[in-house]
């Protein structure tokens, strides 16, 4: 007896060895893969600079889709178009904008998302600053002076120079002076817009009613050369931001009495109503077909620049990551999922919709991992208010090099996330969906959302880095005995209410967008 227990004994270790001598062969595997033929620098010029920005419902848009499915179906993955909803259908085209009066300056700006257009020829008209009022009824009295101008929207910055430039050459003395100034600027303007009886998404449409020929904005991000790019509220007239520098020489102009008058030629097309996508790749499980590891990025992007680091950087890891455990671990143990979602910017719409439509997956999610906030080596994992992502999450993260572990800072449980990007839907649903939440390299201020999100702000070493993190827990995910628990750890009490927190709550997607 006691030697068929030795016999026993010995074969588990034996087995036990072979699955780690197996497992240390796989993550060595991945490592070199992704380093020694990396596909990232192909994909992200196919998809950035090729494709372009993929604001939803544009033309590009389903480009984007139908690229990723022909890239899947080049990788022996198999993939689909999933539609869950319409959105208004819309294309930009050029924009051109030149100062005429008091002298020639072609000006750096471009039309917003969803604009409407000018006629071929553009229209020419001078500018006014937004009226000045102490109340709504004296605003009203002052509209007919923007018939047949373009209307400024936007304070003027007293700087452009971004701050760390100011702290790195200033004067302690004027640095002072100037964030003062700063922070007057921003509440005389906040009043201005204030006294005006409506908000700012609202003023576009009143201004276009009182006549105006066009919305001015500059939407400055605090960074050299980057604004913020978004979309307009006007229905007839077009709306058009300008670079700070542009914007700053038109409002001092008008400031001063030295009336500028500019030529602005803007084309784009509303094309109707188009359906909207979630793109899905998928590598069938062996073993537990029925349990899934969803890896999660937004597809679509605001159109400013082409959505490198938001979020073409999100989704080459996620294409990448698939690509490399399709050649090196075809046959999973459990289903792996990409999932690109569509029109995240406008309130999480693709993945709250594929939670809505698609409760028999996330139901027996084991992991969702999501990449969304730049270019930048992940540093953050937090477990979401899952009370024993704290075993499962560290298991996974084991083998992963120590060069990349070694950055990453692990919150347990967390507290679940509300919002901000693709997880928090399946979150809300109670499956476990983890944030790859990766270091800034001046996100906020120069690639989220703006002009100067582009191939070239991608640091494709980091992001290989992230990729090697992510196909490692992802093989670790599905080779894991366990099927990770869902339990939900007690929230803590919400500091500005003084009550417990609570569970967020799922919410279904906008299944009809842009169109009212």
């Amino acid at each position: 007896m006691k030697k068929n227990l030795r016999t026993l004994f010995s074969l588990f270790l034996v087995i036990g060895g072979l699955q780690l001598q197996a497992q240390e062969q796989m993550v060595d595997n991945i490592v070199k893969e992704a380093n020694e033929n990396s596909k990232l620098e192909e994909i992200a010029h196919e998809l950035m600079d090729v494709v372009g920005p993929r604001l939803v419902g544009t033309p590009q848009m389903k480009q984007a889709h139908d690229w990723a499915i022909k890239k899947y179906e080049d990788w022996g993955i198999s993939a689909e178009n999933q539609e869950y909803g319409t959105w208004r259908a819309w294309e930009r085209g050029i924009t051109h904008i030149d100062m005429i009066e008091p002298r020639v300056s072609s000006l750096q700006g471009q039309q917003l998302a969803w604009s409407p257009a000018t006629k071929k020829k553009g229209v020419t008209a001078e500018v006014v600053i937004l009226p000045e009022a102490s109340s709504e009824g004296e605003f009203k009295k002052m509209l007919s002076n923007v018939k047949g101008k373009f209307v400024l929207m936007s304070a003027l910055q007293p700087t452009g120079r971004p701050a760390h430039n100011w702290e790195e050459w200033a004067t302690d003395k004027s640095w002072d002076k100037m964030k003062q100034t700063m922070r007057e600027t921003d509440s005389l303007w906040r009043n201005r817009i204030k006294n005006t009886g409506h908000t700012s998404k609202e003023l576009p449409k009143i201004l276009e009613e009182a006549g105006a020929e066009g919305i001015i904005t500059s939407y400055w991000s605090k960074g050299f050369g980057a604004n913020k790019i978004f979309g307009a509220y006007t229905k007839d007239v077009p709306s058009i931001d300008i670079s700070l520098e542009d914007y700053g020489l038109l409002y001092r102009l008008v400031e001063s009495g030295n009336t500028p008058k500019i030529k602005v030629v803007a084309q784009s097309e509303d094309l109707g109503e188009t359906p909207t996508f979630n793109t899905i790749a998928r590598i069938e499980g062996s073993e537990k077909p029925e349990e899934y590891i969803i890896l999660s990025a937004h597809f679509d992007s605001w159109d400013g620049g082409t959505g490198a680091t938001d979020n073409g950087t999100g989704t080459i890891i996620m294409m990448e990551t698939m690509r490399i455990l399709k050649k090196l671990y075809p046959n999973p143990k459990r289903t792996i999922i990409a999932g690109h979602w569509g029109s995240e910017e406008q309130g999480l719409n693709g993945s709250r919709a594929f939670v809505k439509d698609h409760p028999e997956i996330v139901a027996h999610v084991q992991a969702s991992f999501n990449q969304d906030n730049g270019t930048g080596r992940v540093k953050n994992i937090s477990g979401q208010g899952f009370l024993h992502a704290y075993d499962y999450i560290n298991r996974w993260l084991e083998p992963v090099p120590e060069e990349i572990k070694g950055e990453i800072a692990t919150t347990f449980p967390g507290t679940p996330s509300r919002g901000g990007s693709d997880y928090a839907a399946f979150v809300a649903a109670g499956a476990p969906a983890f944030s790859l939440s990766s270091l800034s390299w001046s996100y906020w201020n120069y690639t989220w959302h703006t002009n100067l999100d582009t191939y070239d702000k991608i640091v494709f070493d980091d992001v290989r880095n992230n990729v090697i993190l992510t196909a490692i827990m992802t093989y670790m995910a599905s080779e894991d005995p366990e099927t990770t628990s869902k339990e939900k750890a007690v929230l803590p009490m919400n500091s500005r209410t003084g009550e417990q927190m609570q569970w967020p709550e799922a919410k279904d997607a906008t299944r009809k967008g842009g169109l009212d």
